[in-house]
């Protein structure tokens, strides 16, 4: 028990430059705290106690802030940076070392029955207030950009930007034209990218059309 809950403390003060210490993580961090409670409240959930399993999920939700069903299941080392407003749902699985900054949800969209939740695999970084909606897989080493809202299957090693998300890299390689390193914000959105390509078409076209018409004037003229 001890060895794991030191692997959960280095986990996370490996992926945070503000971490000063693991005392620090363990009494002052809302994200390990609701991981912690959701580890004893999925045991209840296990073994049938579903209302003591939801008190305590509830009790940490009031607490830190931090909404994570007690249904769902989680691998090791999972690392919810700040935390406020995360909601992760009951049938949503997560692989091992994944990261989930504020705001983000891990939902479903209403329509299933069953599974209706993602399943993220292994090292998936979420972007703070994206939404990954559906029960579909999020594969390995892929990256969520903040913001984004995912309603379609991600690959192992992809980055997806936007709404709807799309894909923009696989395994290092450009599919449009993504930045260069995913840290949240400063990351290529290819819809907007589309609209400004569009808008210079436009002007062009409008450029072209002046040129035209006063050809045609003096021509007549």
């Amino acid at each position: 028990m001890f060895k794991a809950l030191k692997e959960e403390l280095d986990s996370i003060m490996e992926r945070d430059p503000a971490a000063r210490s693991r005392l620090e993580v363990y009494f002052l961090y809302s994200g390990f705290k609701a991981v912690r409670a959701y580890r004893k409240a999925n045991w209840f959930y296990r073994h049938n106690h579903k209302f003591i399993a939801r008190w305590i999920s509830q009790r940490a939700r009031h607490k830190t802030g931090i909404e994570i069903h007690p249904g769902a299941t989680i691998g090791k080392g999972l690392f919810i940076d700040h935390g406020m407003g995360v909601v992760i749902g009951e049938t949503t699985e997560i692989g091992d070392n994944c990261t989930i900054y504020q705001n983000v949800t891990l939902g479903g969209t209403g329509k299933e029955h069953g599974k209706r939740h993602p399943t993220l695999g292994n090292n998936v970084l979420i972007g703070s207030g994206a939404k990954v909606l559906g029960p579909f897989r999020v594969g390995d080493n892929a990256r969520v950009a903040a913001g984004a809202v995912v309603l379609d299957e991600v690959p192992d090693n992809a980055t997806a930007v936007g709404v709807p998300a799309r894909i923009v890299r696989v395994n290092g390689q450009k599919v449009t034209h993504p930045s260069e390193n995913l840290d949240q914000i400063h990351v290529a959105d290819p819809l907007s990218q589309c609209l400004c390509r569009i808008q210079l078409e436009t002007e062009r076209l409008e450029k072209r059309m002046k040129e035209i018409e006063e050809s045609c004037k003096e021509q007549t003229a």
